[in-house]
């Protein structure tokens, strides 16, 4: 009696194949975004001074798709410091418009041009007074006809294989939209601490908001006199976290770490009898109260300290930070 082996078909041509046409469509969007890096020009720098010089909202607007595109570049527009909204421009006629004012800035996403809802909106727009930008990859359509600027998307084939399912030209709307977010939030100078304010919660905002007098230990302080000996210096080692700062009318001429302190137990048998002043690093590295955790935190992971005196604005010294309590606080 003969048997008949039977094998299970191999599957690596057809996971090459999968994995090919994923390649292919990253490749086309990563295609179709240098070509709109290349193409951004005046009518760009146009539409950021135009929202830049905006006293109102910005109005955005796209149906399907591109109005999925929209709520996010309303959304990145809002947390960068522009106040922004999404309208939905079927729901627009219909009651919505009410939220629109003639200070106000739209922008008007549409592949085509040519999308009848996003039409309806644009002569109700004209008719407030309402500046509009166009985000189309056709420029002689009516949506870029009636727009004060044109932003030209530039995509001449989706990467679905149909050439049907908005697939590269949403990323490139995306894309630009974060472009003039951008632009524009760097434009009005929007800083770290503008950012921080609109974001409160979570690691970020912590992140962005710690300052060191929040962490900072201010009392009992480390402090041993500039005349002390390396006894009194190694108490304030052993119960202030690894620091001694020395201090001479109130002002710290040098700090002495437990690393300063095993060396010098190294090489002198009588260590505790010498003067500070003949150990201490002079002119150490200092924080200053009113900055920034992680800036901070960087500094002292970069040079290895773990916790390191803290300055006013008049080199008074108030505090000491250290690196757990920071990182404990979320300022990284």
């Amino acid at each position: 009696m003969t048997t008949t082996e039977t094998r299970a078909p191999s599957t690596v041509n057809a996971t090459d194949t999968i994995v090919a046409r994923g390649r292919r469509v990253l490749m086309l969007e990563r295609d179709a975004l240098d070509a709109s890096s290349l193409a951004l020009g005046e009518e760009f720098a146009r539409a950021v001074r135009l929202i830049a010089e905006c006293k109102g909202r910005v109005i955005v607007a796209g149906v399907g798709k591109s109005g999925l595109v929209g709520r996010k570049i309303a959304a990145t527009f809002t947390s960068t410091g522009t106040p922004a909204m999404f309208l939905h421009p079927v729901e627009s006629v219909h009651g919505d418009l009410g939220i629109v004012g003639p200070d106000d800035v739209a922008i008007l996403l549409s592949k085509s041009g040519e999308t009848t809802e996003l039409l309806g909106l644009i002569e109700a727009l004209a008719r407030l007074g309402v500046r509009m930008i166009a985000m189309t990859a056709d420029a002689n359509s009516r949506l870029a006809r009636h727009a004060d600027v044109v932003l030209d998307l530039g995509v001449k084939e989706e990467a679905c294989p149909h050439d049907l399912a908005p697939t590269t030209s949403t990323t490139v709307t995306l894309a630009l939209g974060d472009a003039l977010a951008v632009a524009l939030l760097q434009e009005r100078g929007f800083g770290a601490e503008d950012f921080a304010r609109l974001h409160p919660g979570g690691a970020l905002g912590r992140k962005l908001l710690t300052r060191v007098r929040d962490v900072m230990v201010t009392s009992p302080l480390p402090t041993v006199g500039a005349n002390a000996t390396m006894r009194e210096a190694t108490v304030c080692l052993a119960g202030r976290r690894g620091i001694a700062i020395v201090v001479e009318d109130s002002r710290m001429i040098g700090v002495i770490t437990a690393g300063d302190l095993a060396r010098l137990l190294e090489k002198e048998p009588d260590a505790l009898t010498v003067p500070v002043a003949h150990v201490m690093t002079r002119e150490p590295r200092a924080a200053t109260d009113s900055e920034l955790g992680s800036a901070v935190v960087h500094r002292m992971e970069t040079h290895g300290i773990m916790a390191m005196p803290v300055l006013n604005d008049d080199g008074v010294l108030v505090g000491v930070v250290h690196l757990h309590d920071l990182m404990r606080a979320g300022a990284v």
